[in-house]
């Protein structure tokens, strides 16, 4: 823990990584799909998300720009503590090993940056971030909580429910993770909206996934799944649209994509856009 995490992360360097030009550092949240208190289980998975098959690697390969994935737990002994997610029981874990996993994400990254630079490879103070499924619902949480370090984020397959950056829906109270009420009690610090809004973001779901988090225990308390279903949507494509609504309206700078005939999968063609846009990012 002495340099700020307690988990270790993955580095991977495509071939052909330029030295000595600014980068951008690309940063995926791992998600193992599945609890287990064996960390290896999870470890094994961040290696194959790193530098076998994922949307990431697939943009760190293409860009030639490192990718961080971090080996964070998902144990079966705390089964609501769903930490791919970064959901509420992450933010109130007391253990050392799961305290404030986005502090230590932060940790990782800067750790990673000298790892880095001393390979000649130097990276830009901001980084992208991609996710798909939890680790999309993990990035999503965690552009609230840091948006000053995110130069551009890629998002897709989260149960068409993403953060609000408000207080209240239909007059009910949204606390973390569904809206913003509570945030200052439990991080310290007002939202930053301003920050925020100046993220781009390509944020997409397939017409024909259903595939529905919301519903079950390890991912939202009872209380939290009732406000979502009765004031947001209770199926997965009605709530993407309320949700780009909302952020329609708050002027947040957000691309959203509904591809046919796909479901909680992606496909070369979404692999191809996400790429190109972190590339347009890149000429930035």
């Amino acid at each position: 823990m002495d340099k700020g995490f307690s988990n270790d992360y993955i580095l991977f360097i495509p071939k052909g990584t330029p030295q000595n030009k600014n980068l951008y550092l690309l940063v995926e949240p791992n998600n193992t799909g599945k609890t287990s208190d064996s960390i290896e289980v999870h470890r094994q998975y961040a290696i194959d998300l790193a530098s076998v098959s994922s949307v990431g690697n697939n943009i760190s390969t293409m860009l030639k720009i490192p990718l961080l994935v971090p080996v964070f737990p998902r144990p079966s002994s705390k089964p609501t503590v769903y930490i791919h997610a970064l959901d509420r029981d992450v933010i109130m874990e007391k253990q050392s090993v799961l305290k404030r996993i986005d502090l230590q994400l932060i940790a990782m990254i800067n750790d990673s940056r000298k790892i880095l630079k001393s390979m000649n490879i130097l990276v830009n103070e901001k980084i992208f971030m991609n996710g798909f499924s939890a680790s999309a619902t993990f990035t999503n949480r965690f552009s609230y909580l840091h948006p000053e370090i995110i130069k551009a984020l890629a998002i897709g397959g989260f149960n068409g429910e993403l953060m609000f950056p408000k207080e209240e829906v239909d007059g009910i109270k949204i606390n973390y993770p569904i809206g913003i009420a509570d945030f200052r009690k439990l991080f310290g610090k007002k939202f930053d909206l301003l920050s925020y809004k100046t993220i781009p973001q390509f944020i997409y779901m397939g017409k024909l996934d259903d595939n529905d988090a919301v519903q079950f225990d390890d991912a939202y308390s009872l209380k939290e799944r009732q406000i979502i279903n009765n004031h947001i949507g209770a199926i997965v494509q009605k709530r993407y649209l309320e949700c780009q609504k909302a952020y329609n309206s708050y002027n947040i700078k957000a691309t959203f994509h509904n591809y046919e005939n796909v479901g909680h999968w992606t496909t070369s063609e979404i692999n191809l856009e996400v790429i190109k846009f972190f590339f347009a990012q890149m000429k930035l």
